[in-house]
């Protein structure tokens, strides 16, 4: 057997940059290192792991010289935990790097001619913002580097927290999250210790089996909170005692509710939450507009930074009150419920049936009766029939998932042919590539990048798109 060549080590490398992904950059011999975890300004060893004919990616293996712009990070799960990986960046500088992130990726997927971008929007707060976190349980504890050099050995140990990047069978056990406010690092916690002090089993991932499966913590700015228990099987006595224990212990839980999950995977899209105690959803207020969030209901996470979202959507769409708005991948209809005001007409599409149950709700709720929503695949949807019924759209804006718009789509919307596209994504490349597509008939005018989710590296950004018939 031939005996696998070992990647080289790299020493003292000097950190230049950030790319793609988060990941900081060197170059080495006019190739370019792709490294985890590092910010310009870090000297280091790097121990390569893989080898591109045009890059390398490699792990730190020792620091020489730490970079004048650290910080110490607030989170004790920093560099174990996959959440928050550039809790040692200033916040200036994340938000430099992402409004880079958002250019680069126009330019040099896009290939577009850029206007001047707009300085990026930060979020007014860098933790606690969001109001949704799943925990996991696990049989297992995830280990530390630490623990496992110090020789000690562990006796197994259950874990409540979030999975290893890359290792769907591995849970690191938090202690405490900065990201969401309280009471929720308590309910968590409350849970663990209930949980080891009456023996219920955690769940193992690999196996498939236990009792304890996950946790999902949601709140509303007014401090409203929503706890779902979801369990791998049925166990009536011990399922009732830790959800009489929730809502005996955390008077702020407004509605308990509990999920039985069999299933292979944590989705709980084609599950069925069950109501225990208190309201069935939580109620969200944006700019005088109420937003029920049932179970698995779709919710910007940051709530506060997601109405900053939609008020640059709206004022990039440049309403007049006359216009017929296409809301693309509408979700709850969040946009489309708060443009509705300023138009003629929002037509709202989603594939998801259950979140445009939601989105008609939300519309009767604020007694709003010129949105009209619709389920089904975009690509299919949108036909030349669906168009003539429901009128061709003067705007179009289109917040598709991460993967961005299937080419189809683009066909249909270029078909479509709105004066305006408003195309708000959260992964810049995917962005890029369907803005490419749209270039031969659309014009770039307007780019404005927004912070969701401070210490990662994702970035929300919009960018306003006209046709150039209309720009002539």
């Amino acid at each position: 057997m031939r005996r696998r060549k070992e990647l080289p080590l790299l020493e003292k490398v000097r950190i230049t940059d950030i790319g793609a992904e988060g990941n900081a950059i060197a170059r080495v011999d006019n190739l370019v290192v792709f490294a985890p975890m590092l910010i310009p300004g870090d000297v280091v060893d790097i121990r390569i792991i893989k080898k591109r004919k045009k890059y390398l990616e490699g792990k730190v293996v020792k620091f020489h010289e730490y970079s004048a712009d650290r910080i110490e990070p607030r989170c004790s799960h920093f560099g174990v935990c996959g959440g928050c990986k550039w809790q040692h960046l200033p916040y200036h500088l994340q938000l430099k790097y992402k409004e880079k992130q958002v250019r680069d990726n126009l330019t040099r997927i896009g290939k577009i001619e850029l206007p001047e971008i707009n300085p990026i929007i930060g979020s007014s707060e860098e933790f606690m913002y969001r109001n949704k976190l799943e925990y996991t349980f696990s049989d297992k504890r995830w280990l530390t580097k630490e623990e496992v050099d110090s020789g000690h050995q562990y006796e197994k140990e259950d874990a409540l927290g979030f999975h290893i990047p890359g290792l769907f069978d591995k849970v690191i056990d938090i202690s405490e999250c900065h990201l969401q406010p309280e009471p929720s690092n308590s309910i968590k916690n409350g849970v663990r210790e209930y949980a080891r002090r009456n023996n219920l089993q955690f769940f193992d991932l690999r196996e498939q089996k236990g009792l304890l499966r996950n946790l999902v913590i949601r709140n509303s700015l007014e401090g409203k909170v929503m706890v779902i228990v979801v369990f791998f099987h049925e166990d009536v006595e011990k399922r009732e005692g830790l959800l009489d224990f929730l809502a005996s212990e955390f008077p702020q839980i407004t509605s308990l509710m509990y999920v039985i999950n069999s299933k292979r995977n944590d989705s709980l899209n084609d599950q069925n939450p069950i109501l225990y105690k208190g309201d069935n959803h939580l109620v969200e207020e944006m700019d005088g507009l109420k937003f029920r969030i049932g179970p698995k209901s779709f919710y910007q996470t940051n709530t506060k930074q997601a109405l900053e979202l939609y008020r640059v959507a709206k004022d990039f769409a440049g309403l007049s009150g006359k216009e017929i708005v296409y809301d693309l991948y509408t979700g709850t209809g969040t946009i489309a419920n708060f443009i509705a005001g300023s138009v003629s007409k929002v037509v709202g599409i989603e594939y998801v049936d259950e979140a445009v149950k939601d989105a008609i709700l939300n519309s009767e709720i604020n007694n709003i009766r010129n949105t009209f929503f619709f389920a089904g695949d975009m690509k299919d949807v949108l036909s030349e029939q669906f168009l003539k019924s429901n009128g061709k759209p003067d705007v179009i804006i289109t917040d598709p998932p991460r993967a961005g718009m299937h080419e189809d789509v683009v066909k249909t919307i270029v078909a479509a042919a709105p004066d305006k596209i408003v195309y708000v994504s959260c992964n810049p490349s995917t962005q890029a590539r369907d803005i490419l597509l749209l270039s031969e008939d659309y014009k770039v005018v307007r780019v404005q990048p927004v912070d969701m989710f401070p210490h990662t590296h994702h970035v929300e950004n919009v960018v306003l798109l006209k046709r150039k018939q209309v720009l002539k």
